[in-house]
């Protein structure tokens, strides 16, 4: 295995640390910058998945007060086993640490979840357990006949705060893929490091979501499960201490990366762009649920509203592109008044949503016809090489790459990252977050990256080019069968 080990060293300086080292490195970075600028916010665009990962492993080892965590996807992968040794750890070191997790994806074992939430420092809560945490296989089946809408709408957030200044949001869940080291399928993703008033304003968001009803503790969920007694908990910290311990995994290259931490980490607040960000979220439960599969939210109209105010043109990313009901004839009236409309998204040999891609291939023609320009994704496309900085070393067993950013950038000059995926799912079911910024520096560093990506070498122009044909037949037969089924509400 190569990919595993080199994930596993990216923590590893900071557990071979002693805590006191960092008890006032995060205050010693922030007070002076806080100061300078009392009614702004600074922000900084992870590109690259190992940058995202290591902005996340240095903040959660400098953390002092608390760390509130919330994703759709929490995996038992090796990134997602090494960032709950490092939640861990902080909370061994006295910090807060509260983890929100929705139910639809989440594999962990029972005696996993409450061995960690037994501990003092540590609290665990679900959102909307319907399917798995706590759920026998007859409730999970009679809840798809009495909750049908209850059952789809999920918490689709990622937010990761530490002592309630510092926030990472985006498009990255917390699993190998999203890091760029699965070693069969990685996603081009993108996140955004924020630091000043805006974390507040997530963290109160984080706050609605754990206390409302939606949010369940595992201990009362999994109350009737077999409850790990002290020997056992004591054996699981020590498996996930050992595991990220490990040193038969040492690579001179790694060693490397570890040593120059420090340094990337302040070359990251050097970056920030001071400005004043709008965070935008859904409340919990997205809307009051009196419209069925419909509804919109919060998230859905402040983007609407967002579009409406294009004068020249809109670039947007997202790995699914299945336009609600009134995205058409919004995207069509822009374009009417001269907006160029590009969207980069997945092809289907790139996608691993064959349900949301059946929508898109529905609607491609009546897309094409509006005056939407349409860039699909290559599975192996020329721009892995740079979004991967070992990749001379990956070159002959390349994973797939597909597109899993949120991103929209308007004018040139109005940026918005975060969650939100242009489907149905996301305009009415999913809850959803993100921030908009009105930056021309930001605006321009993303939308260069998404032009960058839509160049031939990266995407297909689908005006001028059908890629389905390059699709395995199995794959394009699958298609098929999805195309047939009536889920456009559901995508």
């Amino acid at each position: 295995m190569l990919l595993r080990p080199l994930s596993t060293f990216l923590f590893l300086l900071l557990i071979n640390l002693p805590p006191h080292a960092y008890c006032s490195e995060l205050q010693q970075l922030l007070t002076p910058l806080l100061s300078a600028y009392p009614q702004q916010s600074g922000a900084y665009v992870l590109e690259k998945g190992e940058e995202a990962l290591l902005a996340r492993a240095w903040l959660a080892d400098r953390a002092e007060q608390s760390i509130e965590v919330q994703y759709f996807i929490w995996s038992n992968d090796n990134i997602g086993t090494l960032a709950t040794e490092s939640l861990l750890r902080a909370a061994e070191r006295g910090v807060q640490v509260r983890v929100l997790v929705d139910d639809l994806m989440i594999d962990a074992p029972d005696d996993f979840l409450l061995a960690l939430a037994a501990h003092p420092k540590i609290d665990i809560c679900i959102y909307n357990p319907q399917h798995k945490v706590g759920t026998s296989k007859p409730k999970r089946v009679l809840n798809i006949f009495t909750n049908f809408r209850g059952i789809n709408q999920r918490m689709h957030d990622k937010t990761f705060i530490v002592d309630g200044q510092v926030c990472i949001t985006g498009g990255r869940n917390m699993a190998d893929e999203y890091f760029d080291y699965d070693q069969k399928y990685n996603f081009r993703d993108r996140d955004i490091l924020l630091i000043g008033p805006v974390a507040g304003e997530i963290q109160t968001s984080f706050e609605k979501f754990w206390q409302n009803e939606l949010a369940h503790p595992v201990e009362k969920l999994l109350k009737d499960s077999t409850q790990p007694g002290p020997k056992r908990i004591k054996e699981i910290y020590r498996e996930l201490h050992d595991y990220a311990l490990d040193k038969d995994n040492f690579a001179p290259e790694v060693k490397q990366a570890l040593a120059d931490l420090p340094d990337k980490f302040k070359y990251l607040i050097d970056n920030l762009v001071w400005d004043q960000p709008a965070f935008i979220s859904d409340v919990p439960g997205k809307n009051s649920g009196k419209q069925g599969l419909g509804g919109g939210g919060r998230t859905t109209g402040e983007l609407a509203d967002a579009l409406r105010g294009a004068q020249k043109r809109i670039t947007i990313q997202s790995p699914y592109l299945v336009l609600p009901e009134g995205g058409l004839e919004l995207f069509r009236e822009l374009i009417s008044c001269g907006v160029q409309v590009r969207i980069s998204t997945n092809s289907l040999l790139s996608t691993d949503n064959l349900q949301a891609f059946s929508g898109y291939s529905k609607q491609r023609k009546d897309l094409f016809e509006a005056g939407i320009e349409i860039f699909e994704f290559k599975p192996q496309p020329a721009i892995q090489k740079e979004l991967i900085e070992r990749y001379a070393k990956l070159e002959k067993q390349a994973p797939i790459f597909a597109i899993h950013a949120k991103t929209l950038v308007i004018d040139g000059k109005q940026l918005y990252i975060g969650t939100f995926n242009l489907d149905p799912r996301s305009a009415n079911l999913n809850t959803e977050v993100g921030v908009i910024i009105d930056n021309m520096q930001l605006a321009g560093i993303v939308e260069k990256q998404i032009e960058r990506d839509i160049q031939p070498e990266n995407s297909w122009h689908s005006a001028t080019e059908t890629p389905d044909r390059r699709a395995p037949l199995w794959k394009r037969i699958k298609l098929g069968f999805w195309k047939l089924l009536p889920l456009e509400k559901l995508l």
